[in-house]
């Protein structure tokens, strides 16, 4: 659809819209907070590092992608998370193929307090993203760790439904600790619990044709 379409569109939906609120048909509170909260959700966040593009491997096999990482990375992880396994992380919404490339990019909070996985999640949303996984977040940890800003986690969010649940029902999402001494950690987060500025959550794209040369 050509921008001058989305344009023409928006111009007829707000038209109706605000007949639809002259009418009576629609309460003019509730369009007003409905709208707030989409104008609210891209302030919310900002872009605390570009990371450029990610090659998956030709001999990336994803039933035992996290095996392989944990043998080839183990020792580069001040501590390791054991419960980032295959078996409990092996089912991504986007499942990675060898040579598939993805635009990486790292996002911060830019709002005081706290913001909820649901509300990352809809940013994210906003950008496209697709949701790699643990798997994505270790290709990240291999070929982009020495460009993430140091001091934050970096969360790689997914649908609850496709993440672990541990015994007591809390969905595991995984992420990477980058120290301020350059050390890592290697864990997980909590879906249904609330995140500051400390953690920011990393969005996979798939190629833009601006980059489809790189």
């Amino acid at each position: 659809m050509s921008n001058s379409n989305v344009y023409g569109r928006l111009w007829k939906l707000e038209t109706k819209l605000n007949m639809m609120i002259l009418d009576g048909k629609r309460d003019p509170q509730m369009v007003a907070d409905a709208l707030q909260k989409i104008i609210g959700e891209s302030q919310k966040f900002a872009l605390l590092a570009g990371l450029g593009i990610i090659t998956v491997p030709e001999d990336y096999d994803h039933s035992t992608r996290l095996a392989e990482f944990r043998h080839n990375n183990y020792y580069k992880f001040y501590s390791y998370d054991h419960t980032i396994t295959d078996a409990n992380f092996g089912n991504p919404t986007r499942i990675l193929k060898p040579g598939d490339k993805l635009w990486v990019r790292a996002f911060k909070q830019i709002v005081p307090g706290t913001t909820t996985s649901e509300e990352r999640m809809a940013f994210l949303a906003t950008q496209e993203a697709i949701h790699t996984g643990a798997q994505g977040l270790s290709l990240v940890f291999e070929q982009k760790r020495d460009q993430l800003p140091k001091g934050k986690s970096y969360v790689s969010f997914d649908e609850p439904d496709r993440l672990w649940q541990d015994a007591g029902g809390d969905y595991g999402v995984p992420s990477v600790y980058c120290h301020s001494d350059g050390d890592f950690n290697w864990s997980h987060g909590v879906f249904e619990v609330v995140w500051d500025d400390d953690s920011a959550f990393l969005c996979f794209c798939n190629l833009r044709p601006e980059f489809s040369g790189a």
